[in-house]
């Protein structure tokens, strides 16, 4: 069993930074695909960025390229995801998840394509 925790959330002003963490237990990241997906009120969850196995393949929504970084550190076993130059419709709940046997070349971006999820950090981007 892999279990996720998602930590560094909070209130952040437009223009400004925050860096997500997800991590790992149970089981090690640097072997296995992550992804980052955020859900706003009232909608879907939405794939934010992936990385896959072996750190050869990164994918970010077209809303965030640019942006957003997702950063792998296996000493720590934790996956970051680093948010730059933040607005208010990134305004979500963030989740990272993982799949312990997906193999493809490129990462996954569908919710459907993990089997393991974190509980959620709540991001507010406001002044």
């Amino acid at each position: 069993q892999v279990q996720l925790v998602e930590s560094g959330g909070g209130l952040v002003q437009p223009g400004g930074s925050l860096t997500l963490s997800c991590a790992a237990s149970g089981y090690m990241l640097d072997r296995i695909v992550v992804g980052w997906f955020r859900q706003a009120p009232g909608k879907e969850r939405v794939g934010v960025s992936c990385i896959n196995r072996y750190d050869d393949n990164t994918y970010y929504a077209d809303a965030v390229k640019g942006r957003f970084t997702i950063i792998r550190d296996n000493a720590k076993n934790t996956v970051y995801l680093q948010m730059n130059s933040l607005k208010p419709e990134d305004t979500a709940i963030y989740y990272c998840a993982t799949d312990l046997y997906w193999s493809a070349a490129t990462c996954p971006k569908k919710v459907a394509e993990y089997e393991y999820w974190g509980q959620g950090t709540r991001v507010t981007v406001s002044s």
